[in-house]
């Protein structure tokens, strides 16, 4: 069943980018398994996997303990995640998870008096992007790059590693504003009133006329995550920074 609401101490994690090589992500759901950090319901934003794709064996493989972990969280709170670029055709892998497509979003969820968009944020891009992300999701192009990459010992998936510890997560986008400005003209922008999406990492808030917008900084970069909270009918995003030694 669908969710309908975004709870009081909902918890927003956007672009944590896990690998072999970035592992807080891990540490962070290690927290929540251990009840030092309490919630009772978790909202992926989106690329949480540097390279998670269903039908990709070996990117199974590589993140089967955050799969685990996951999974074993969702007997006991509420997970929603939306699917990124990163990180897609997960519903078979999360049962107990409700995944939201690239298609489906933004799923818009109640908060008080508030509604609020929730969405990874690459929607309305330029023609070739939508191209090329709607072919990466297909699913018979992802059975052949699975058998591809199986054949040649990985050479896909290894490749792409390999120049996702290159890229940077960081970077400031200049006149951002304009970028954020194309919700305006979405057919679902009167349903609600905040729009919150990860995907740019830029941790900015700024209203676009009457919609409160929010982009979330990436968890990558600084280990950010997000707290919903409400205050004389507003919807507050508190800010939290998460630094644990794994256990």
């Amino acid at each position: 069943m669908s969710p309908k609401l975004l709870h009081e101490g909902a918890i927003l994690v956007a672009d944590s980018h896990c690998a072999s090589w970035r592992t807080p992500f891990i540490n962070f759901l290690g927290a929540l398994e251990r009840g030092e950090i309490k919630t009772t319901q978790l909202v992926l934003m989106g690329d949480n996997f540097d390279l998670l794709f269903g039908p990709v064996t070996q990117t199974l493989h590589d993140n089967s303990d955050s799969i685990e972990r996951l999974n074993r969280l969702s007997q006991t709170i509420e997970i929603i995640y939306l699917e990124g670029n990163h990180d897609f055709r997960l519903t078979s892998l999360f049962p107990n998870i409700y995944v939201v497509g690239r298609s489906q979003q933004p799923l818009i969820l109640t908060h008080g008096k508030q509604r609020i968009a929730l969405l990874h944020g690459d929607l309305k891009v330029p023609f070739g992007y939508s191209l090329y992300t709607s072919l990466i999701r297909n699913r018979p192009i992802l059975f052949c790059l699975n058998i591809i990459n199986t054949i040649f010992n990985g050479i896909i998936i290894n490749t792409l590693s390999k120049q996702m510890q290159r890229k940077n997560h960081c970077q400031k986008i200049q006149n951002f504003e304009t970028i954020a400005a194309r919700h305006s003209t979405a057919p679902w922008v009167n349903k609600c009133n905040v729009v919150i999406e990860g995907h740019f990492h830029q941790n900015r808030t700024f209203n676009i006329g009457k919609l409160k917008y929010i982009n979330l900084g990436a968890f990558a970069c600084n280990e950010r995550y997000y707290v919903v909270k409400s205050t004389e009918d507003r919807t507050i995003i508190d800010e939290a920074i998460f630094h644990k030694e794994p256990r």
